[in-house]
């Protein structure tokens, strides 16, 4: 067997390839961050009422009150109808015989009719979404929620296959193939005719989001050394989404065209494609699928760029090459779930990654639109610099505890504050929402540091998987509150800190090597006895066999 992190001990942790490969992947990552949220611009529906044709021979007043109003649910007050109108053909006959509204008719006595003229929409936000365009309102409005949907569906479809075609075929030709599809299919968009053309391009669109994202996370993660890979796990990574995330109210406020908007987010992915030329495949996966001559010459590049002197051979297997006819096993997510070990392992890593969704119910912002989007990402950025501090100098088990435990006892207390103290409810919620950001930047890098690399991909995209069906359920538990208002918080904060409890069941990775076949993993739950945790951050120790293998 191969030691690779002995093999490539001689590579400098930060040379010129190193800091090449973090800073493009993190540029890769960047797209990611906009185009997960762009929904909230692209579908957004503005304040809207029934079109009365500008043919329509009706006088001033009678146009003026040819809108019903109706109660706000919210406010209480009386507001213009969004959905009825006055029967038109009653107000050409009240107009032509020159009555006056309210008062030679009482207008609670007119019918009402349906917009069957369409509707006028506000346009001082937007000049164009695509509910104004395809009129995703009224009977139409249980559209609009499921255009989100379907980006959600493609992540999970995608999360759960993806992974397993990298460890398959490689980290590179996944992560760029998928970047392609998904710019590809952004740009698509542009030329949608209709909401059922829109909603099939977004959901190939999902697809290739999760897919981009977990494969240059992985490729990120394996090619560069212990303590580059803490920072890019944790703050690279996350904090080039988080930059993205930013980036978009930007270019919404400049294009209130959904159109011009969508092909203004398409171009990073397509200038991120010469890339190609730039970034290797990961020799760890080339050594896992037995093509170390591959790795060989990666390595010997990588050297070359760093200015090192590699040795003359590069890697020493430890046993004998397998003879021709013993092929390799493919491995799957079945994987995942064959050995009572490895399947302790993953399913606690599904429930922590899973349940995490489910706990980021901030509070409505009110005011401008472009500001409160700018300020929900803003809010992410210390907490993805404390996933990397506690990263890099702490237990994983402790870190992932303490930040999700927190987020449970936040959401728990929220009930308990006064409805006359909003701003400190709204405090509790945004520290229980800097909680989980920090939960969710730190599981996806433990997860990478406890699984194989024969199975890195799948396990990642496994967890993504749940992380997903998280989101879908979210939305039910916020419905819980018209039954009553602190439940969604008591289910969410219990479920969220019971879930960090179940995360000290996990094994402790700190300080180890990243394993690279199946027979390294750790025990679950803890250690197995007799082997001593190593301390400080990438000493390259022998990982203990498991039991069941």
């Amino acid at each position: 067997m191969i030691d690779y992190e002995s093999a490539t001990s001689f590579l400098d942790e930060w040379g010129t390839f190193q800091q090449q490969v973090f800073f493009l992947l993190c540029v890769f990552i960047v797209p990611n961050g906009f185009i997960s949220i762009t929904i909230v611009f692209v579908a957004d529906t503005p304040a809207h009422r029934c079109l009365i044709p500008a043919h329509i021979n009706l006088t001033a007043a009678w146009r003026n009150s040819s809108i019903p109003l109706e109660e706000d649910g919210s406010s209480g007050t009386m507001v213009p109808s969004q959905c009825f109108r006055y029967k038109i053909d009653e107000l050409l006959r009240f107009s032509e015989r020159g009555l006056m509204p309210g008062i030679d008719v009482n207008l609670s006595d007119v019918s009402r009719e349906s917009c069957l003229d369409g509707w006028e929409y506000d346009r001082s936000v937007y000049t164009a979404t695509i509910t104004t365009e395809f009129d995703l309102v009224c009977d139409n409005s249980w559209k609009n929620p499921l255009t989100s949907s379907f980006f959600f569906c493609g992540i999970l479809v995608a999360s759960f296959i993806s992974g397993q075609i990298a460890d398959r075929y490689g980290r590179k030709i996944v992560l760029f193939v998928t970047l392609a599809v998904h710019s590809l299919f952004i740009f698509l968009q542009v030329f949608a005719n209709s909401w059922a053309v829109f909603c099939a391009l977004h959901f190939v669109v999902g697809m290739g989001q999760i897919s981009n994202y977990v494969s240059a996370f992985v490729l990120g993660t394996e090619l560069l050394g212990p303590r580059a890979r803490t920072i890019f796990s944790t703050i690279g990574a996350n904090l080039s989404c988080d930059v993205g995330y930013m980036l978009l109210p930007l270019c919404a406020y400049l294009l209130r065209d959904w159109r011009k908007l969508l092909l203004c987010l398409s171009l990073p992915g397509f200038l991120c494609l010469p890339f190609w030329w730039f970034i290797p495949e990961s020799p760890r996966w080339l050594v896992s699928q037995g093509r170390v001559k591959e790795a060989e010459a990666i390595v010997r590049d990588i050297a070359k760029r760093n200015k090192i002197h590699p040795p003359a051979v590069i890697f020493h297997s430890s046993e004998k090459e397998p003879p021709k006819e013993r092929k390799k096993r493919s491995n799957n997510i079945c994987d995942l779930l064959r050995s009572r070990n490895i399947r302790g392992i993953s399913l606690t890593l599904c429930l922590t990654i899973g349940y995490y969704a489910i706990s980021l119910n901030t509070s409505n912002l009110y005011g401008d639109v472009y500001f409160n989007c700018f300020l929900s990402a803003l809010v992410e950025l210390p907490a993805y610099i404390l996933s990397w501090v506690l990263f890099r100098w702490c237990s994983r088990r402790l870190s992932v505890f303490s930040s999700l435990f927190a987020c449970g006892v936040l959401l728990l207390f929220v009930q308990l504050i006064p409805a006359n103290l909003v701003l400190l409810a709204i405090t509790l919620e945004m520290m229980g929402k800097f909680a989980v950001s920090t939960a969710f930047a730190f599981v996806y890098a433990y997860t990478a540091e406890l699984y194989p690399t024969v199975l890195r991909n799948t396990a990642i995209g496994a967890c993504s998987t749940a992380s997903r069906i998280g989101s879908i359920i979210a939305p039910y538990f916020i419905y819980l509150r018209r039954y009553w208002t602190s439940l969604p918080y008591i289910l969410m904060g219990s479920l969220t800190a019971v879930t960090g409890l179940l995360s000290l069941l996990l094994p402790e990775s700190f300080g180890r090597p990243l394993p690279d076949t199946m027979a390294q993993m750790q025990h679950f739950p803890g250690q197995q006895p007799g082997h001593a945790l190593p301390t400080g951050p990438g000493l390259s120790v022998p990982l203990p066999l498991t039991s069941d293998e």
